[in-house]
């Protein structure tokens, strides 16, 4: 290899690392509010809201202990979207992630301090 070939290695090396860690971190921030309800925002669509109390409270349940994650449904590792079903019903759900003031996309969705997270729990005929 020659010298240019070895800092061009280096210099992707990082990429790729920076890369993994920005993923990671965005991975993490995405299962706390999925899992716990923090760092973020959740809502429902009306048809979830139709199902009842108690059928409401078994799919946030059901997408907290979400982990059926692979390339189909997470291409780029972010944790960001989900598909279950829920007595007989196909259900969705999926995180955006916005600006503070949640009127434009997020600068940066690995950092929290710029980033409003919301998870859109809904019916897949409501998508």
């Amino acid at each position: 290899m020659h010298p240019q070939d070895d800092a061009a290695y280096e210099k992707n090396k990082s990429r790729t690392i920076e890369l993994e860690a920005r993923v990671a971190r965005i991975r993490v921030l995405n299962d706390e509010l999925r899992g716990f309800r923090r760092g973020g925002y959740v809502t429902i669509t009306s048809g979830v809201q139709a199902l009842g109390q108690a059928e409401l409270q078994a799919v946030l349940l059901r997408v907290a202990a979400f982990d059926a994650f692979d390339q189909g449904n997470d291409p780029h590792g972010e944790h960001d979207f989900g598909a279950l079903e829920h007595e007989g019903q196909r259900i969705f759900w999926k995180i955006d992630y916005y600006d503070k003031a949640l009127e434009h996309g997020s600068p940066d969705p690995a950092d929290p301090n710029v980033t409003g997270r919301v998870l859109t729990i809904m019916l897949a005929s409501e998508y």
